[in-house]
């Protein structure tokens, strides 16, 4: 979050503050190898930022483009395998094409997962997942009292993905907006007051340091 405000501050135009926030994105890509970590989730592109006018909406397909387009060689070579996590039904066929050959070209890689939330909400996610249910329920392959958390967690699009530890959110802001609602249940939250664009390195590995002094006790007493 803050790509807007960091380009509003330097009286640059948005479009220059989403560039700086892939610029961003691949500093945390190469920091998660290099920690070791087994999953990494970006939120690039809500189901709410279709609001937005629409010189920017098309301005930020095209860089989603041009980052599969530019960085697709590199992370399959890296052993990173690619996940897009969000409503993939609805995007522009161009988009689509490119986020099904992300995955499929990187299918076999196990270095890590590299999830990114593209057209993603939250709720969007819930209800796209009761929905599949709910479609069980109706031709007798389910039923309603038969329907478990594991049930629910299969039909979300991160199923056999682990739920996240921590989840960092940028900007100063201090909600969750619509991320990951069901797989954050437990995640440890860390607020920074540094715009996406200037997520460096050590911010990031300084979250991952306080995720690692905290104590989790998941509801329980220790």
């Amino acid at each position: 979050d803050g790509n807007g405000r960091w380009a509003k501050d330097r009286g640059l135009p948005r479009v220059a503050g989403h560039r700086e926030g892939v610029a961003a994105a691949r500093r945390a890509i190469e920091v998660a190898k290099e920690l070791g970590l087994t999953h990494l989730t970006l939120y690039s592109f809500s189901t709410e930022n279709w609001r937005r006018p629409e010189t920017e909406v098309r301005s930020l397909m095209d860089l989603m483009k041009q980052f599969i387009e530019s960085d697709l060689e590199r992370l399959v070579r890296e052993n990173i395998r690619i996940r897009i996590i969000g409503d993939k039904a609805t995007l522009p066929a161009d988009i689509r094409d490119l986020v099904d050959r992300a995955e499929r070209e990187t299918a076999d890689n196990d270095g890590y997962i590299l999830q990114i939330a593209f057209n993603y909400g939250g709720r969007d996610e819930l209800r796209r997942a009761v929905a599949a249910i709910a479609h069980q329920v109706a031709d007798g392959s389910l039923r309603p009292e038969e329907v478990t958390e594991a049930h629910l967690a299969a039909a979300l699009d991160t199923s056999g993905v682990p739920d996240p530890d921590l989840v960092i959110r940028t900007s100063g802001e201090h909600r969750v907006s619509n991320f990951l609602l069901w797989q954050a249940a437990y995640a440890e939250y860390v607020f920074l007051d540094v715009y996406w664009p200037d997520f460096s390195r050590e911010h990031f590995i300084d979250a991952v340091g306080q995720y690692y002094g905290r104590e989790r006790r998941y509801g329980g007493r220790k």
